[in-house]
């Protein structure tokens, strides 16, 4: 037997391995100061009944979802495409850890509506347990979040609007688990691109009560799911329409799975090209209106907000990682998290990843703004990617080695700026919003609603930005319309800028108020600093070093251990 020749340099206490624990492991909920201080807000009286349901689930995301989220991004999905007899069966193999991920998740699933009738009758909101569900799976793995979650309100709303009565009743027992149950898929994207409509070649001709639909997608999400909402062209205009897996004689739908794609990251859902060879299909459209699209086009900014809760996902699972190595690591004779630069970029990550939180929560249980879908994902979705690289660099060379957990967090990332569209479509939908809805009224009475509740001391740099964005507006509205279309995604930064910052002064009002401290002030005054006030020839270098003076409180608050 041969002896490893490092055996004696293991000896050194910097060798000590085991100090190395990242997020995998650990109770999310536990170590999620910020998230119990979002729940103790939003949940009120429900909040002692509800806090042992989220330990549970903290325990359950950091250990067995992380484990299993591993071993899927290592062993993906499969296409058997064909059965022994060469018939096409086009079957989706999901591999054992995303069973094993989704049978825990489902036994335990804060978005099944027995859950929130349960939350409900304790006096807890089922819509902030559901954000809370959602944002610790994230943390684990963006792919099962996708996996589980793609399509299926939109599935549920429009076909209880539009599709038979026979046909309600068997997408019912498909979603009796809730939207969240893995079943749906959107198909929307051709090998054209997702966007532009116009060059939609997928259509459907009627066929009684029913339609057949042929065509081609390029990029559909969750093929193993049962229901699909896809856009085709009818002989009136383009529609989304319902196909499910079997017909309803309960023969095989005409529905072909031609491979599934080799990506990047988030392996554990399953994206495939997908053909329709006159598939029964059913319009999700009021007849004579293109009312169909219309409220899937609402449905859409309900997904955009799942993608933005990945991405914040993704943000705060890097953090986390980066906290804990920067901790452990030494370097010239103390733990990095202890040297200056370490600490300036650590407090950034901290200071940015609840700004993003402040976003994506308001989005989901503040008032039902317009901008807030495609404000938060363009900001969250890129900050997952921007903290996923950063996370990388505090790992050092580790960082970059697939074994290590950041690795996959990069690749994970990268989809979220695509998924539901990209910087540009956001930009796009802003500019609609506003022309088309004035929804920038709404979304400007939110920033004054929210510096209202204001804790004590001087937030006038918020509230003069505020003000300089309503010019900001108004400047805009007046450009030439090439200028103006150019000019949309510094005026969208400016918009996200000061909508997260006016929401973490009013995250710090309600901290102050019910006697938690004022921790989230300095998260403020930090998030402001950073993105709202003007430093001047010097760059700011002369101004006061709250992010070094005050790390300790700020890393306490983002990660208790």
């Amino acid at each position: 037997m041969g002896r490893y020749l490092i055996e004696p340099f293991d000896r050194s206490d910097r060798y000590a391995t085991e100090r190395y624990q990242g997020a995998a492991g650990r109770n999310w909920w536990r170590c999620d100061p910020s998230l119990r201080l979002l729940m103790r807000r939003h949940l009120g009286d429900g909040y002692t009944w509800a806090e042992p349901h989220l330990d549970r689930l903290g325990g359950l995301t950091g250990g067995l979802i992380a484990a299993c989220a591993e071993q899927t991004d290592a062993n993906p999905p499969r296409l058997e495409k064909y059965d022994k007899w060469g018939r096409d069966v086009s079957q989706v193999v999901m591999p054992p850890s995303f069973h094993t991920a989704r049978q825990a998740l489902m036994a335990d699933n804060f978005t099944s509506p027995a859950f929130a009738e349960q939350a409900r009758a304790h006096g807890a909101d089922p819509s902030a347990l559901s954000a809370a569900w959602t944002y610790l799976l994230d943390q684990a793995d963006i792919g099962m979040g996708c996996a589980l979650g793609t399509g299926g309100d939109m599935v549920v709303s429009l076909t209880e609007r539009y599709a038979p009565d026979d046909v309600k009743e068997r997408v019912r027992e498909i979603f009796a688990d809730g939207d969240y149950s893995g079943e749906a898929a959107q198909m929307l994207t051709e090998r054209t691109g997702g966007s532009d409509l116009a060059a939609l070649e997928a259509s459907a001709v009627p066929d009684g009560d029913s339609w057949l639909l042929t065509g081609f997608k390029w990029f559909a999400s969750n093929a193993n799911g049962s229901a699909f909402v896809v856009l085709a062209r009818h002989e009136e205009s383009v529609a989304p329409f319902l196909v499910l897996w079997e017909r309803r004689d309960g023969s095989r739908n005409g529905v072909r799975i031609r491979r599934l794609k080799d990506k990047l990251g988030t392996r554990s859902v399953a994206s495939a090209e997908v053909e329709f060879a006159d598939a029964e299909a059913f319009l999700l459209a009021g007849p004579g209106s293109g009312s169909g699209l219309g409220a899937m086009m609402k449905l859409t900014n309900s997904a955009r907000l799942g993608v933005a809760m990945m991405g914040l996902g993704v943000a705060r699972r890097a953090l986390v990682e980066s906290l804990c190595y920067a901790r452990a690591r030494e370097a010239f004779g103390r733990p990095l998290a202890d040297q200056p630069l370490m600490r300036r970029k650590l407090a950034e990550l901290i200071v940015e990843v609840e700004a993003a939180q402040a976003l994506v929560f308001d989005g989901h249980l503040g008032p039902r703004l317009r901008l807030a879908p495609a404000l938060a994902k363009l900001r969250t979705a890129r900050l997952g990617v921007t903290a996923a690289s950063d996370a990388i660099e505090v790992h050092g060379g580790n960082g970059y080695i697939e074994q290590w957990p950041v690795a996959r967090l990069l690749r994970d990332a990268q989809v979220n700026p695509i998924w539901e569209g990209g910087d540009n479509i956001l930009c796009l939908d802003v500019r609609r919003a506003m022309l088309r809805e004035n929804a920038h009224e709404p979304f400007l009475d939110r920033l004054e609603a929210a510096l209202s509740q204001a804790p004590a001391g001087d937030w006038s740099l918020v509230r003069s930005r505020v003000d300089d964005l309503r010019k900001a507006i108004t400047a805009w509205s007046s450009l030439d319309p090439a200028v103006a279309e150019a000019r949309l995604y510094p005026l969208a930064q400016f918009m996200a800028d000061v909508y997260a910052a006016a929401l973490l002064v009013e995250q710090a009002g309600w901290e102050e108020r019910a006697g938690h401290g004022s921790r989230k002030a300095l998260v403020a005054r930090l998030y402001a600093d950073a993105h709202l006030a003007d430093h001047g020839p010097l760059r700011g270098l002369d101004r006061p070093a709250e992010d070094l003076d005050h790390f300790d409180d700020l890393a306490r608050g983002a990660l208790a251990l």
